[in-house]
């Protein structure tokens, strides 16, 4: 027999958040998000999701009362697929088909309940940069913001019928990996170019950062699918939410006679940082935040965007960038390796771009989906 809770008062949520934490306890990987992140996710007055979709959290527990398994379960009307679909995440649960099947069986049926035909999982009650896809592939130490799960999560996914509807692949490369000769032969020839810069981002001059960005983002991004358009304002208050972690020596940006044209965004990976918090983030973890980050070396960082506007493309101007960059990191960084933020299968070209880069696929994270209708034909997500 398992019950089931909603997650409702203090004592609910506090379980919903230390489950996990005693699940995985003996793995060395596992890496404790920040309650907050998990938190906000969950309230309304945090997350704009709430104002267009509906979603509730839920543990499930034994006849002697101990949490087997939890999971969030959202519908959002703004979730366009071929079917109205929901979304289950922050799914965790013993190693038991049985425990599992029960989960997603009475997620199938909130969702049917709600006139949805079909659900992806894991995902986020949010946007895809955070908490979206399971791990199946490459069992790490997860970056800040990134699913980790046991291996045998997949299992209980496929043996109750999810397929993967994509796949996330994570791209990576050592920072002091030889570099491509066709990098080293790009930024010799750009360099000889007197029209041709590269600066990196500086923290005092955030405005003209943020405007350089938004324009190249705008250009080099209008063409692909699901890109977004970009507001300055916007991006100049997310620029400032990271100036804490921001680092001046691994974004760049390349001019031509002070015109942006492309960019390389990264920052350090936090989670480097944040697995020494316990999850926590008070007035004494923010202490030990601020001492850990001062003395403790983080070797990993994490590319964030990449761009290049269309008058650009296909004329090196990244790889004079990128060797600009790196000549200048290696000195100045403690960094050891770069990671990319995951690219879906469903998108050659920049698939296409990461490889270019000479990285290696280092992890992969997959985003199931169930029909309802087994019988229905499944289709995995369309390319770009």
């Amino acid at each position: 027999m398992i019950i089931v809770e909603e997650v409702q008062h203090e004592a609910q949520r506090k379980e919903f958040l230390e489950f996990p934490a005693r699940l995985y306890q003996h793995d060395k990987n596992y890496i404790k998000p920040l309650d907050k992140d998990i938190e906000e996710i969950f309230n309304p007055e945090k997350n704009k999701f709430f104002k267009t979709g509906e979603c509730k959290r839920f543990l499930f527990k034994n006849k002697q009362n101990q949490t087997v398994g939890k999971i969030a379960i959202f519908v959002n009307k703004y979730y366009k697929q071929n079917q109205p679909t929901g979304g289950i995440g922050f799914f965790d649960c013993i190693n038991d088909k049985e425990t599992a099947n029960f989960i997603f069986d009475y997620c199938k049926n909130w969702l049917q309940e709600r006139g949805m035909e079909a659900m992806d999982g894991p995902i986020n009650f949010g946007e895809r940069d955070k908490f979206w896809g399971l791990l199946i592939d490459g069992f790490i130490e997860p970056l800040y913001g990134m699913n980790y799960n046991f291996p045998y999560y997949k299992e209980l996914f496929e043996n109750y019928g999810f397929n993967i509807y994509f796949e996330q692949l994570c791209f990576s490369r050592p920072i002091f990996a030889e570099v491509s000769r066709v990098f080293t032969v790009m930024h010799a020839k750009h360099s000889k170019n007197s029209a041709i810069s590269a600066k990196p981002l500086k923290k005092n001059n955030l405005e003209k950062f943020a405007k350089d960005f938004t324009e190249i983002y705008n250009k080099a991004w209008s063409t692909h699918g699901e890109g977004k358009q970009l507001t300055e304002a916007k991006v100049l208050k997310m620029f400032k939410t990271m100036k804490p972690i921001i680092n001046e020596h691994i974004s760049w940006f390349v001019y031509e006679n002070e015109k942006p044209v492309a960019m390389w965004m990264n920052i350090p990976d936090l989670n480097q940082w944040f697995k020494y918090l316990n999850g926590k983030f008070g007035w004494i973890e923010k202490l030990k935040f601020l001492w850990v980050k001062k003395f403790k070396k983080n070797e990993k960082m994490v590319g964030l965007v990449f761009g290049v506007v269309p008058e650009w493309q296909r004329k090196g101007i990244e790889g004079y960038m990128i060797w600009e960059g790196t000549q200048h990191l290696r000195k100045h960084t403690d960094f050891k390796t770069t990671e990319l933020q995951w690219i879906g299968d469903f998108n050659p070209k920049m698939i296409k771009i990461a490889e270019n880069l000479d990285t290696t696929v280092t992890r992969k994270l997959a985003t199931y989906r169930y029909l309802f209708d087994q019988n229905k034909e499944f289709e995995r997500h369309p390319e770009l």
